[in-house]
């Protein structure tokens, strides 16, 4: 039965992904032409100003997980699987909040410079 459901699983995923590549090209000559209002740009501008930060926030939320594997290894009569399981989600959940106040200083910072 799960060979079934194998080859249009296959098929959905493949569809699902020219989808929204073609949408996302389509988008982007769109406002590349000056086609769009200046509120339709705004709303598919990258996230951030900042290229970077995201590469910092998935390092904390990476370095959380990791730190809460090597507590599990190097204490494991004190922590069960199910605990470092749960380590990791509260640890990965602490990078994302550090993330965000960090991204929060960053943009502060950034408008306190554009209005001088």
């Amino acid at each position: 039965m799960p060979e079934i459901v194998i080859l249009p699983a296959m098929f959905l995923a493949i569809v699902a992904i020219v989808k929204i590549v073609t949408d996302n090209r389509i988008k982007t000559q769109l406002i590349k032409g000056g086609l769009v209002d200046e509120k339709v740009k705004f709303l598919y501008q990258s996230g951030s100003e900042r290229p970077g930060i995201s590469n910092v926030k998935w390092g904390l939320v990476l370095v959380g997980i990791g730190l809460a594997a090597m507590i599990g290894f190097w204490f494991p009569d004190a922590v069960s699987e199910e605990g470092v399981i749960g380590l990791m989600f509260i640890f990965a959940g602490l990078g994302f909040l550090i993330y965000y106040f960090v991204a929060a200083r960053g943009t502060d910072s950034r408008k306190d410079d554009t209005a001088n």
